[in-house]
C-alpha cells in the first residue's frame, strides 16, 4: 500500500469532501510523507490517511458523513497559510 493508491481515491474524497466544505477546491497533486498523504487543492491542502485512501477505494459506503465533517474540518486554505508564514 505504499505509494500504490489510486489517485482517482483522492479526487473522489475531495469531492465528497467539497460537499461539505466549497473552499476545498479542485485537485492538484499530492505527495506521500510518513502519516499519510498532503492533497493539493486549487484552494490550500488537506491531510489523508493512507488507510482513508483504502477505505474510499474498497469500500466508500463505510465512510460516515461525521468522519468526512471532521476530514473536511482539518483543510488548510492558502488564505490561512499566508496568514501563518507572516507570523
Amino acid at each position: 500500500m505504499k505509494n500504490t493508491l489510486p489517485t482517482y481515491a483522492i479526487v473522489e474524497l475531495l469531492i465528497r469532501l467539497s460537499h461539505i466544505n466549497p473552499l476545498i477546491g479542485d485537485y492538484k497533486g499530492h505527495a506521500f510523507n510518513e502519516d499519510g498523504v498532503i492533497v493539493k487543492t486549487k484552494h490550500g491542502s488537506i491531510a489523508f490517511s493512507k488507510s482513508l485512501i483504502k477505505q474510499q477505494f474498497d469500500n466508500p459506503e463505510m465512510i460516515s458523513d461525521d468522519e468526512l465533517t471532521i476530514i473536511a474540518s482539518t483543510f488548510n486554505s492558502l488564505k490561512q497559510q499566508k496568514l501563518s508564514n507572516r507570523s
